[in-house]
């Protein structure tokens, strides 16, 4: 690494350093910019009168939800002045995931959303370059996308966090150093259909094999996908090599410009050894035998994102997996700093400079409800984060459940623990994800005795039957062939569902113990690809194909109904539960 660049990394470093050790003072400078930008709009003006005093906006700005803003918002994507809110312009508008089964949420942003976008881009590259060497030197396939862009009444553009990002100057006008080199060009990541920009990753990435050190995307689950895309093309990937020509499907002219140019002439001992490894028996390990410098994989793989570290272990030979950075549509929260610790133990350094954050304790029993700054947290307390943004959100209930673990310097270190409003319930009791989750996992043990892996689950609560009983559907894939028909072992699925409901919480388990309260578990095997026809359905209702996550909880009828059509064998839990 040159000189300058040591420098400039030293310079990062100190960064970090300051800003997690001057927490307080730099959190409470942030809500005097907000405050002193903000005061006077439509929003604020009622409650604080032109004042930026801190303990005012405590006192008198409520707590609120999406539903609270959502007509503040409305007005300025109709085309408002951006001072209902906002001081500063509102350049846009970013769209949340939309899996969850309900409309994507829609939140105004000021470029400073993406100043802090790219902040935690360099930063979070810069710590994984203190724990592993050697990455200036190659390139990581990053498995990056962008949607269509909607445009509003008032003119502004609404697309997810990332299309905003990549389509922006703070993306094109990136530093040139190892963290942002891709395999991919520009015009892939540009590209607006996801299955040409997936094609062009994979067949760049190939090209390019020996200088890939990292692989990434933004979810463990999009990294999954692509590796199921990769074995459906391979053959055809593999021809493009062999003759150095692009297929034609790929029509996006910039995109194929550009890939033509990395693809290059015909390399047919290339395609020799893509197609060897491709047409081994096993995609074990697939990951490192076509790509054999990676040393990492960057996918966030935390909260029900956990479900699917497993089966890339399987096809990774569990390379390092690295949850890097906790972003949001509505603001950055941390990053990292212990990124080769195992997955189930990520926590996230809340870095004070995004927005002003405070957090309101749960299960805080029957005390007041209490509200605290981010220095204030307490060592394994539970909280949900309140977000005031420079974008015009204040005090805004962001759902998610988090615990402290620690703090690095003076910033706390949180653990995503769950989403607070995905549960499922048929009496009186109540099962969020996490729980789901960790019964799943110990399911999975079970599994290992069949050679298939579990790809994608989703699970809602039957309430049509009496007594009401939880349904999971389970795709599930083998490791050395194609055809799961002839696995499918009924004593161990019945056994998966059994073990399933056994990890469940005690008020579950006690339900299920008396006669009539809770009915036997049910595990719904589908044919594979249904939950990509899932995926396919809540995009065409406007869901991101870039921000996609299979909801744990499932409410949309219209979804059950695609699962429904697409169920291969169902199970039973046959054992009584320890209550």
């Amino acid at each position: 690494m040159s000189l300058c660049s040591d420098l400039i990394k030293g310079s990062d470093e100190k960064t970090l350093e300051d800003l997690t050790s001057n927490v307080k003072q730099i959190q409470d400078n942030v809500l005097e910019e907000i405050l002193t930008l903000n005061a006077n709009t439509e929003y604020l003006e009622r409650f604080l009168h032109g004042s930026s005093d801190k303990e005012l906006f405590k006192k008198n700005v409520p707590v609120v939800t999406y539903e609270d803003v959502k007509p503040f918002i409305d007005r300025l994507a109709n085309g408002e002045s951006s001072d209902i809110i906002s001081g500063n312009p509102i350049t846009g508008f970013l769209l949340s995931s939309g899996t969850s089964g309900v409309k994507r949420k829609m939140f105004p942003r000021t470029n400073k959303y993406l100043e802090n976008l790219k902040f935690i881009y360099c930063y979070r590259s810069l710590v994984i370059s203190k724990h592993i060497d050697g990455l200036e030197h190659g390139k990581g396939m990053v498995f990056n996308f962008c949607t269509p862009e909607n445009t509003t009444p008032s003119g502004l553009p609404s697309a997810a966090a990332t299309t905003s990002f990549f389509k922006s100057d703070y993306f094109k006008n990136r530093p040139s150093c190892w963290h942002w080199s891709f395999t991919s060009p520009d015009e892939v990541i540009l590209c607006p259909d996801t299955n040409q920009t997936l094609y062009c990753h994979l067949l760049c990435g190939i090209v390019q094999r020996n200088e890939v050190v990292k692989v990434g995307a933004a979810f463990v689950s999009i990294l999954l996908r692509a590796i199921i895309f990769l074995e459906n093309f391979w053959k055809e990937i593999c021809t493009n090599i062999r003759y150095g020509h692009l297929s034609e499907w790929i029509t996006d002219t910039s995109c194929r410009e550009s890939v033509s140019k990395i693809l290059g002439e015909p390399n047919p001992e290339l395609a020799d050894l893509i197609e060897n490894e491709c047409n081994k028996k096993s995609w074990e390990g697939i990951i490192p035998r076509l790509w054999p410098k990676t040393k990492f994989i960057e996918s966030i793989a935390t909260g029900q994102m956990a479900q699917h570290i497993p089966t890339l272990e399987f096809y990774s030979n569990k390379l390092p997996l690295i949850s890097s950075s906790y972003v949001s549509s509505e603001t950055m929260f941390g990053i990292n700093m212990s990124p080769l610790c195992k997955p189930k133990d990520v926590s996230y350094t809340f870095m004070p400079n995004f927005s002003y954050f405070e957090f309101l304790l749960v299960d805080a029993g029957d005390h007041k409800v209490e509200i605290v700054d981010l220095v204030d947290v307490k060592l394994g307390c539970y909280y949900e984060p309140l977000v005031t943004n420079h974008s015009g959100l204040h005090r805004y209930k962001m759902g998610d459940i988090l615990q402290v673990t620690g703090f690095y310097n003076n910033a706390p270190q949180f653990r995503f623990v769950r989403r607070g409003n995905l549960t499922l319930s048929v009496n009186m009791e109540v099962t969020t994800d996490a729980d789901l989750l960790n019964a799943v996992t110990h399911a999975k043990v079970v599994l290992e005795s069949s050679d298939l892996m579990l790809m994608d689950f989703t699970s809602y609560a039957d309430i049509s039957t009496s007594p009401g009983h939880y349904v999971l559907y389970w795709e599930l894939k083998a490791k050395y062939n194609n055809d799961i028909a002839d696995q499918l072992d009924n004593k161990v699925l019945v056994e998966c569902c059994y073990v399933v409901e056994e990890s469940l919480n005690s008020f579950y388990r006690d339900y299920r113990s008396r006669e009539g309260s809770i009915g036997a578990l049910e595990i719904r095997v589908v044919q594979q690809g249904s939950f990509d026809a899932v995926m396919e359905f809540f995009i065409s209702q406007g869901a991101s194909s870039t921000q996609y996550k299979t909801p744990i909880c499932i409410k949309s009828s219209e979804a059950l109904g695609i699962l429904e059509k697409r169920v291969h064998a169902r199970f039973f839990t046959d054992k009584s539960l320890s209550s």
